[in-house]
């Protein structure tokens, strides 16, 4: 019988995690490099300013240096490419943050593609996508990078598993499915139009679901085998509470790991940014951690 029942506590593996980058950021200094993010924020989308508070909190906390760029909802294309261009030629600058969604008058596709590769800490540009499509990684999207480190500190084995991803974002499922086929996995990738989802659900080894919809969709312990192990990388509301795509209490009964909402996927989507922006300034300084 497989052991059922670990909850994956995201909130420890990311503080685990934040003492590598403070002693990385420790040795970055001895080369008198700062590392530093730009966040860009349109308008006063109530989520995206706590968001971007959050960022700038975890940034404090391991001594990464940011700059907050705030805008009125009607900015208009021509002055956000400016400020992208100009940081993107800042030497002082290693990171640079486009929150997103953004106002519909505004291209975010031409905006984040606007952004230096190498500066790219959300991993959304075209050339950090292709190069991960290529098994060249360079800067990759920060939830599924926490998804995939989740599963390497828990020693979760992908390879010859059969790995069902419920979601095809650019943000999380399209490249998670590359990341996932890099450690050998099988992945089924489902979406709003794939037919008897819970069928193929009940193959799989490994589920990570992030609909965000409980009135569209719930993963229900019914619809996985004992000891599958669940990544739930969701968050919406229900019934006034923070929750992901599963029903907690009921899961855990049957999944070998499950992420609680909050406090799974979530710290840690925060932790690689960080992550990701440590990287971005050791490779800009040809620094070697």
């Amino acid at each position: 019988m497989c052991v059922v029942g670990t909850r994956i506590n995201g909130v420890e593996i990311a503080d685990t995690i934040k003492l590598g980058i403070k002693r990385r950021i420790d040795k970055m200094r001895e080369h008198d490099v700062e590392p530093c993010l730009a966040t860009i924020l349109v308008g006063d989308d109530p989520s995206s300013l706590t968001y971007v508070k959050n960022k700038h909190k975890a940034c404090d906390n391991v001594g990464i240096l940011t700059e907050d760029y705030r805008f009125r909802g009607d900015v208009t294309q021509q002055d956000l490419e400016q400020v992208i261009d100009k940081l993107n030629s800042d030497a002082l600058v290693h990171g640079i943050l486009l929150q997103l969604p953004l106002p519909d008058h505004l291209n975010g596709f031409e905006l984040t593609s606007r952004i230096a590769a190498s500066k790219d800490v959300d991993g959304l540009t075209p050339q950090n996508i292709g190069l991960l499509a290529m098994q060249k990684p360079g800067l990759v999207p920060c939830t599924p990078l926490g998804i995939m480190t989740i599963f390497e500190y828990h020693k979760i084995d992908l390879a010859g598993r059969t790995v069902v991803v419920i979601n095809r974002s650019n943000l999380i499922g399209k490249p998670l499915y590359h990341m996932l086929l890099q450690k050998n996995a099988t992945v089924i990738s489902c979406h709003s139009k794939t037919q008897d989802i819970a069928r193929i659900c009940l193959l799989a080894d490994v589920i990570v679901t992030a609909v965000g919809n409980r009135s569209s969709f719930e993963l229900r312990s019914d619809m996985i085998r004992e000891g599958c192990a669940v990544i739930d990388a969701a968050i919406t509301r229900l019934d006034g509470k923070l929750t992901g795509d599963t029903q907690y209490n009921d899961m855990i009964q049957k999944a070998s790991f499950l992420t609680p909402v909050p406090g799974g996927v979530g710290p840690m989507t925060v932790t690689m940014l960080l992550s990701n922006t440590v990287k971005a300034a050791a490779d800009i300084h040809n620094v070697r951690l």
